[in-house]
C-alpha cells in the first residue's frame, strides 16, 4: 500500500521526529467487510494500538505531526525537551490491585496507564471460516505479575461492523486481582487532521431516564473540555456510565464519535448487563475510545483471577463508516440481527400483541380476559398477554407479593387454564408475565429462604418492597426451574413478559467486590434466560425493565422483543421511539398504543402512529371503544401487517424539526423506512406544527397506496423527491404506504 494511506509517514524532511515516534510503525491492515482495521507498532516498546477506518476513506489519511516545533505553546522549549505530538494508545486497558496508578492526577478519574509492566505485543494470527475472520493479538507482561490479554475482534462476511473482546490470562504462579479490564480501546483517532483537530471533533452518546429512553447528546470536544494540552504527561478524560442491574440508566451503553471535517464516525455498543463505563480523552493529538465493565473507581469492581485462570469480558460492536452518525448507528444495530436467527420463526412477521396491563392495571381476571379475548376474535392481534397480578393475594399488593408464583384463585376460580382455554378459543395465543429475578417483601421467598436472597452487609438487600434471588446459588434456578420454566410448559404459553422493576445498585455480598457479585450474579441471570430458551424454544421472550432499561446488546440478542418504555400514554412517546431507532432494531422495539374510550380519532391515529415506529402493542379500553372507534383501530391493525416488511427491512431515515422539549414538543418529525418495493411513512406533528413541511423520500417513481387514517385532517401531495403536508393540527399521527408506480 501506498504511504499516502500511512497515518505514521512524516511529512517530507521533517527538522525532528520525536523520541517517542520514531519506532512506530503501521504493523498489519486487515479489510473487514468495508471497514480496514489498523495496527500500529511501537518497535521500541512493544505497545500496540488498532483503529478501525472505512475503506473508502483511506486516500484521505494524512500523515500526523512528529514534533511541535510549530505550536506557539512550546516554541521556547528546546526541541528534544518537548512533548511528543501524540501518543499510541493501548490496544487493552487493564489495571491490576498489585499496580500503583498512574499519574499525575489520574486517580481519582480513570484507571487507564497504570505504573508497573506494560502489555507487549508478542503475535497475531486470523482464523478465519467460511463466513467469518477472527484477528487474535495476543499481547504479554512479563515478571512477577506476568499475564497475557488476547484482544479478539471477529467479523461476518455480511456485517458492517465488527465485535470485540478482551480475554486474560493470568501467566504468574500468584493469584492476580484485575481493576480494570476493557473490552474494546479505539486509538489514533482521528488520522484525517495532521494536528490536533481542533473544532471538527463531536462526541455523541444517547441519554436516558425512566419513561425517558433515547435523547442523543451531541458536543464538540471543545465543551466537554477534552483540548489537548501542550504535553503529554497527563490524560484528560470523560468517563461515564451507569452503576447497577439496570443497565439502560442515565445512559444507553453507546457512544460514537464524529469527524465532521472528514465526514467519519467511529461508534460503539457495549454488550453490558449490569454496570459499565466508557471513556473518551486524550494525550495528545489524537483521541482515544475504550469501554467495559464498571471498574474499581467506577463501578466497585475487582476480581481475582488464579494462577493460569482467564477470564473474558462482554464483546463489544464497533463500527467507522463515511456516514452519518444515526446511519452509524443503525450499522451498529444490523449487528443485532444474527442472534434472531435463533428466535422462532413467527418473529420475521412481526405479530402484534396485546396486553392487559393498562386494561385491568394487576386486575387480570378470568372475566377480563376472556372478554378482550372476545373484542380480539378475527383482528390480526396474535398474542394476548396476562401482565402483572394473576398471583395476587386475596389481600395486599401485587408489586410486594411476587415471588411464590402461585395461582389467585379469586381471579381464577375455575383455575387458571380455563381463562387460557377462553383466550384459545378467540384463536389467540396466551402470554403471561414474570419477574423472577425479584420477590416482594409480603412473599413466602422472602420470609422463609432469605439464605438464598443477595445480601448486604449481611441482611438481604432491599429496595423498596423488592428483594433479589441469588442467582449464583443453584437452589435459586431449581427452584424457578420449577416455578417458572414447569410453569410454562404446564400451561403451553407461546409468550412471556420478563419483567424487572429496580436495580440493586453497586452489587452484594459473597465476591471479592459488590461489582464483581453485581457481574456474576447477573452472569447467572443471562444463563437462566438461555435455559428458558433451551427448554421451550418456541416461546417467545419479551424483554422489560420497568420499560426500557435492559435495551443493551446482550439483553436484546437473548429475547426476541424488548418494551421500549413505560411512557405509554404520554405526548412523547413517538420521540423517544424515533430515538430508540439508534439504539435498537425497530422489529424488537415493542411500542405500546394504549387506547382510551375518550379517545377521538385523532388520538387514537397520534397513539396507534408511534407504534409503526417498531412492534405494536395494544393495551387500553379495547373492550369499551364504540363500534366505530374499534373499526378505526381495527384499520390501524390491518395497515401494520402490510407494513411489516418495511418496518423490518427498511432503510431508516429521519427526519423532521422538533423542539428539544421531549415532554412538550413542538414542531413535526418524520421517519421513512424504505425497502425497493414499499416505503412507509410514520409522520407526527406536535404543538405549533408548520402550515407546511416536506418529508423527504426515497429516490424512485412512488405513489401513496395507502394511508392512515383513511380520511386525514391534513392534506399531502407528492412532489419531486419528497411528500408535502400541509395545514396539519397538531397533535396528528399518519402513516403513509407508497409503491413504486406502475409504468
Amino acid at each position: 500500500m501506498s504511504n499516502s494511506f500511512d497515518p505514521l509517514v512524516a511529512a517530507p524532511n521533517p527538522a525532528f521526529v520525536h523520541a517517542a515516534l520514531r519506532a512506530i510503525e503501521v504493523f498489519a491492515r486487515h479489510t473487514l467487510g468495508d471497514m480496514t482495521a489498523l495496527y500500529t507498532l511501537d518497535r521500541a516498546t512493544g505497545q500496540m494500538e488498532w483503529s478501525l477506518l472505512p475503506t473508502e476513506r483511506l486516500e484521505h489519511v494524512v500523515p500526523r505531526r512528529t514534533n511541535l516545533d510549530d505550536d506557539i505553546q512550546v516554541a521556547g522549549q528546546k526541541p528534544e525537551g518537548r512533548a511528543a505530538p501524540w501518543l499510541l494508545e493501548p490496544l487493552v486497558h487493564l489495571k491490576l490491585r498489585e499496580q500503583d496508578s498512574a499519574g499525575p492526577y489520574a486517580p481519582g478519574i480513570t484507571l487507564r496507564h497504570p505504573a508497573g509492566p506494560a502489555l507487549r505485543f508478542a503475535e497475531q494470527r486470523l482464523e478465519r471460516t467460511a463466513d467469518r475472520v477472527e484477528i487474535i493479538t495476543l499481547l504479554r507482561a512479563e515478571g512477577p505479575l506476568a499475564h497475557e490479554c488476547e484482544h479478539r475482534v471477529w467479523h461476518f462476511a455480511d456485517e458492517p461492523g465488527v465485535r470485540v473482546a478482551t480475554v486474560f490470562r493470568n501467566a504468574s504462579d500468584r493469584p492476580l486481582t484485575l481493576q480494570l479490564l476493557t473490552s474494546f480501546s479505539l486509538g489514533g483517532l482521528t488520522p484525517f487532521a495532521d494536528d490536533d483537530a481542533p473544532e471538527r471533533l463531536w462526541f455523541h452518546r444517547s441519554r436516558s431516564w425512566w419513561s425517558g429512553e433515547g435523547r442523543m447528546e451531541s458536543t464538540p470536544l471543545e465543551a466537554l473540555h477534552l483540548e489537548r494540552s501542550w504535553g503529554t504527561s497527563t490524560l484528560r478524560v470523560e468517563r461515564f456510565g451507569q452503576v447497577g442491574s439496570l443497565p439502560v440508566r442515565k445512559f444507553f451503553p453507546f457512544a460514537a464519535l464524529e469527524d465532521r471535517a472528514a465526514g467519519v464516525v467511529w461508534a460503539a455498543q457495549l454488550a453490558a448487563p449490569g454496570s459499565w463505563q466508557i471513556e473518551v480523552g486524550r494525550r495528545g493529538d489524537t483521541v482515544g475510545l475504550c469501554g467495559g465493565q464498571a471498574d474499581w473507581e467506577f463501578g466497585h469492581w475487582m476480581k481475582t483471577i488464579p494462577p493460569g485462570d482467564t477470564f473474558t469480558t462482554h464483546e463489544a460492536l464497533l463500527t467507522a463508516a463515511a456516514t452519518t452518525v444515526d446511519f452509524a448507528c443503525h450499522r451498529l444495530t444490523a449487528l443485532h440481527r444474527r442472534a434472531r436467527l435463533a428466535q422462532p420463526s413467527s418473529e420475521r412477521e412481526l405479530p402484534i400483541v396485546c396486553n392487559e396491563w393498562c386494561t385491568s392495571w394487576g386486575n387480570p381476571s378470568h372475566e377480563n380476559l376472556a372478554r378482550m379475548a372476545r373484542r380480539l376474535h378475527g383482528t390480526p392481534v396474535k398474542y394476548l398477554v396476562i401482565d402483572a397480578g394473576w398471583y395476587r393475594p386475596d389481600e395486599g399488593d401485587w408489586g410486594a407479593s411476587q415471588g411464590d408464583w402461585v395461582v389467585s384463585t379469586k381471579l381464577y376460580p375455575h383455575g387458571l387454564k380455563a381463562a387460557l382455554d377462553a383466550i384459545r378459543a378467540q384463536g389467540l395465543v396466551p402470554g403471561i408475565w414474570f419477574e423472577f429475578e425479584t420477590v416482594g417483601i409480603d412473599s413466602a421467598a422472602a420470609k422463609n429462604e432469605s439464605a438464598h436472597l443477595l445480601q448486604l452487609d449481611g441482611r438481604p438487600l432491599t429496595a423498596g418492597t423488592r428483594r433479589f434471588w441469588d442467582f449464583r446459588d443453584p437452589w435459586v434456578t431449581d427452584y424457578l426451574t420449577r416455578r417458572v420454566i414447569d410453569f410454562l410448559r404446564e400451561h403451553g404459553f407461546g409468550y412471556m413478559k420478563v419483567d424487572y422493576n429496580e436495580s440493586l445498585g453497586l452489587g452484594a455480598d459473597g465476591a471479592e467486590s459488590l461489582g464483581e457479585c453485581l457481574r456474576a450474579h447477573l452472569a447467572g441471570v443471562q444463563q437462566f434466560f438461555r435455559a428458558i430458551l433451551a427448554a421451550l424454544p418456541d416461546l417467545v421472550i419479551e424483554n422489560c425493565a420497568s420499560g426500557g432499561h435492559r435495551l443493551e446488546p446482550s439483553f436484546l440478542q437473548l429475547t426476541a422483543v424488548s418494551s421500549s418504555s413505560d411512557a405509554h400514554e404520554c405526548l412523547e412517546i413517538p420521540v423517544l421511539c424515533a430515538e430508540q431507532l439508534t439504539q435498537l432494531l425497530p422489529e424488537q422495539n415493542l411500542i405500546w398504543a394504549v387506547v382510551r374510550r375518550g379517545d377521538d380519532e385523532r388520538r387514537l391515529a397520534y397513539s396507534l402512529a408511534a407504534c409503526f415506529l417498531g412492534r405494536l402493542c395494544l393495551s387500553g379500553d379495547i373492550t369499551e371503544l364504540s363500534d366505530e372507534r374499534w373499526a378505526f383501530v381495527q384499520t390501524a391493525l390491518a395497515l401494520y401487517r402490510e407494513a411489516a416488511p418495511a418496518i423490518r427491512d427498511g432503510v431508516i431515515r429521519r427526519h423532521g424539526e422538533r423542539s428539544s422539549s421531549h415532554r412538550h414538543p413542538r414542531g413535526w418529525q418524520a421517519v421513512t423506512f424504505a425497502t425497493p418495493e414499499l416505503v412507509l411513512a410514520v409522520i407526527h406533528t406536535f404543538a405549533d406544527t408548520p402550515t407546511s413541511f416536506f418529508v423527504p423520500l426515497p429516490k424512485g417513481d412512488w405513489c401513496v397506496a395507502k394511508t392512515f387514517p383513511a380520511h386525514p385532517s391534513a392534506e399531502s401531495e407528492l412532489r419531486t423527491g419528497a411528500l408535502q403536508v400541509n395545514d396539519s393540527p397538531d397533535f396528528t399521527g399518519r402513516i403513509l404506504l407508497l409503491r413504486p408506480r406502475l409504468a
